[in-house]
């Protein structure tokens, strides 16, 4: 494919997807958020209602607690006065006190058998038993009941009213002596639901447990048996909102349990209303899709074209110089733009190209020159150890042991030293090469001071670092145990944790504080010691193990004046 193809075919996935991209995404969080919104909305209106309906009902409740209460009132009275013929003084004391309220429109008054008073509602007893809430009202043990016009058949039969009955109790024995049922006018819940805000076309329901509508504000719907899946008994969501078919149009359902633990509020709402507010945002993306796109073809022929080729030629000319023709570039049109800088830094660049190829090779000769006086210069190890034969021998053959142990302690320590292909050893290795050293230090210091080393058979074969040891106890032997003037002692311990190895050297020497210690590791640095120029010193043992194996491997110092000083070396576990 083509660069200008490519280029065309980038700026379209650039551009041209992630604006439709994001128009999508943006669409569906703005439609999310709207569903959100109005459902957050409705649940504070559900919540108002249910505020404004338990109010409602309370003020009935409130007549009928006074009703049924009182010791001496009429309802009392007449129900444990049964023999007794009900006079016209005691009826219009229970008129009195429910009929006030302009919402009750009649009620009956039942003994345990019998009615024996009403007020527009002549309905037996033996009726009165048969209806759906009369099993519910005897199991409230008093409590009282409700059952919307939905639910006790009166919307059916073209005359709504919203029941409430309850057992009256004896005041003192609190024995069943018979029961009230108080019939509302459905104004009362016309008025809790009128005020509720809704959206064109919604609507509020009040259901029961059972799935039948016991109201609802836009009315013609009571007594309808709808499967809400809130209803279900596996349901775990007590309020909330959810999307789905409402009398075959798609719509935002949000519930709320009332303060009547048989009933729910429900807000319908069709969600063509929530979703046109997001059809702005949705045309907004697709023109900007079709702006995004035209500008990628109109960008391509004003230039991109010009573009390509600039770099066309730089293409060319980098062909001329991969074969080593280094011939500038010429440009026809000047822009005075990057497409000019382009060919101006290419010709500069092939100018210092052919100029550093004169230079390398210049250099190349010079340096086979000096790797051949370096190979000149360079001592062959086998002579060292072939001389170092000769003084063992010589030195044995005069009876001078001492001098023999020297010189076999003296190779196998340069044996290690010289080796320069090998930077990884095993420990025993390692540890030997110390051994060695303090063998011929031995010689020097005679019993000024002992050693001891120490490691795990295990370890013998995990690799480290080569020359990380013998430094740490020069420096000890150097600095701790030459200026004591009691016998001094130098112990190396080697073990294993989880994942590292563990390198202790010990001292019993004077200690130094932290300003000694950062006086020594600065001076280390520069490799001039009193004893020593070879450069491998504290500072310069970390320094190759952080760069060997990483920051968390080095070397720890404790120490402390009068008390001696600990080094600690801490490798990775690395086997052969």
């Amino acid at each position: 494919m083509k660069l200008r193809r490519k280029i065309l075919l980038a700026i379209i996935l650039l551009v041209f997807i992630p604006v439709i991209v994001m128009g999508a995404i943006s669409y569906y969080n703005f439609s999310n958020a709207m569903e959100k919104k109005s459902s957050h909305f409705y649940w504070i209106s559900l919540l108002e209602t249910d505020r404004k309906l338990k109010y409602a009902l309370s003020e009935i409740t409130a007549i009928s607690n006074a009703a049924i209460t009182q010791p001496l009132g009429a309802i009392q009275q007449s129900l444990k006065q049964l023999d007794m013929i009900m006079t016209y003084d005691r009826k219009q004391e229970i008129n009195n006190t429910l009929i006030n309220h302009p919402m009750i429109s009649s009620f009956s008054l039942y003994s345990n058998d019998r009615l024996i008073y009403h007020y527009n509602e002549p309905l037996s007893f033996d009726s009165m038993k048969r209806k759906v809430w009369y099993e519910s009202m005897q199991k409230a043990e008093g409590q009282p009941v409700w059952f919307g016009p939905g639910e006790n058949g009166t919307s059916e039969q073209g005359n709504p009213v919203l029941i409430h009955s309850r057992v009256i109790k004896d005041y003192y024995s609190l024995e069943n002596i018979g029961s009230l049922v108080i019939y509302v006018k459905p104004d009362i819940l016309d008025q809790v639901f009128w005020e509720t805000a809704t959206l064109k076309s919604g609507d509020i329901l009040l259901v029961n447990k059972q799935g039948n509508i016991v109201f609802n504000k836009a009315g013609g719907q009571m007594g309808e048996h709808i499967e809400f899946p809130f209803l279900a008994s596996g349901y775990s969501k007590e309020k909330g909102y959810y999307i789905d078919d409402y009398r075959d149009e798609k719509s935002l359902i949000t519930f709320l349990p009332s303060y009547n633990e048989e009933w729910y509020l429900v807000a319908i709402t069709p969600m063509n209303l929530i979703r046109s507010e997001s059809d702005s945002i949705r045309n907004v993306a697709i023109m900007l899709g079709l702006f995004s796109l035209l500008s990628a073809f109109w960008f391509d022929q004003f230039f991109i074209s010009k573009l390509v080729r600039s770099i066309i030629s730089a293409v060319n000319g980098m062909k001329r110089v991969q074969q080593g023709v280094f011939i500038p570039i010429l440009s026809h049109k000047k822009s005075d733009d990057e497409r000019d800088l382009l060919i101006d830094g290419f010709n500069r660049m092939s100018t210092q190209i052919n100029e550093l190829i004169l230079q390398v090779e210049t250099e190349q000769g010079r340096k086979k020159e000096a790797e051949l006086q370096a190979l000149v210069a360079q001592i062959n190890p086998h002579f060292i150890y072939n001389s170092l034969e000769s003084i063992n021998s010589m030195a044995i053959l005069q009876g001078n042991k001492d001098i023999s142990k020297m010189v076999i302690s003296l190779g196998k320590l340069l044996r290690i030293s010289i080796n320069e292909n090998q930077e990884l050893i095993p420990i025993h290795m390692e540890l030997e090469h110390v051994r060695h050293y303090l063998n011929i230090q031995k010689f020097r210091f005679e019993d000024q001071f002992d050693y001891s080393i120490d490691f795990p058979e295990s370890m013998k074969y995990f690799m480290t670092q080569k020359l990380i040891v013998q430094p740490i106890v020069e420096n000890a032997l150097y600095h701790a145990i030459e200026p004591m003037e009691s016998k001094g002692y130098i112990t190396i311990q080697a073990y294993e944790s989880e994942k590292d190895i563990l390198i202790d050297v010990i001292d019993n020497g004077p200690g130094f504080d932290q300003s000694t210690l950062m006086n020594l590791w600065n001076t280390d640095s520069t490799g001039q010691k009193k004893y020593r120029n070879n450069g491998v010193g504290l500072k310069n043992v970390h320094e190759r193990l952080v760069i060997r194996f990483g920051s968390p491997y080095g070397i720890l110092i404790c120490s402390s004046p009068g008390y001696g000083s600990t080094i600690r070396i801490r490798i990775p576990k690395i086997t052969t």
